[in-house]
């Protein structure tokens, strides 16, 4: 399996077919499964399983309120524009378990691309999303490709050539 350290900053595609290990390597970076004996999870990383499961019982308001806690960066104005920009308005007021999987995975999209983590996983971004969403998203990570401290890890199972990857990792 290629190895991941360091992550340079900017974007980066992990790639491969079905169970070639794109989630696992994810959430080991992140802490979230442990880590392999070559491998270590980094101090400032944040994933999530973008379909939220056990949120059910929350509104998304509730949602970003948990995540903002145990994200020291939260950028407040990103959070709002990128509401706005993927139209979550008018779902604010409703439990997760109301919301289609595309809403759903909106949702968890906004707290991830806000949190201000160090290094942001984005595990199939687009599943489920409407064209107008995907323009949202992919036009986001455009923007941060270039960025100077932050790595975006984007795991699919091609790496949409629309990007300006600085790296891509295939796992096939």
């Amino acid at each position: 399996m290629p190895a991941l350290q360091p992550l340079a900053p900017g974007l980066i595609a992990v790639t491969g077919g079905e169970r070639t290990g794109k989630t696992s390597l994810l959430r080991r970076l992140c802490g979230d499964l442990a880590a392999l004996p070559s491998e270590a999870a980094h101090p400032d990383a944040q994933w999530l399983d973008l379909s939220l499961p056990n949120h059910d019982a929350l509104s998304p308001p509730e949602f970003w309120a948990t995540l903002r806690e145990r994200s020291p960066a939260w950028n407040a104005a990103l959070h709002q524009e990128l509401v706005v920009a993927l139209a979550l308005q008018m779902h604010l007021d409703k439990k997760l378990y109301m919301l289609s999987a595309g809403s759903r995975r909106k949702v968890a999209l906004v707290g991830l691309l806000a949190c201000g983590a160090t290094v942001t996983c984005l595990d199939q971004p687009y599943a489920a999303l409407d064209r107008a969403s995907i323009r949202v998203i992919s036009a986001f990570l455009n923007d941060m490709a270039d960025h100077a401290s932050r790595t975006w890890l984007v795991a699919d199972y091609e790496a949409d050539p629309e990007l300006s990857w600085s790296r891509i990792i295939s796992l096939d």
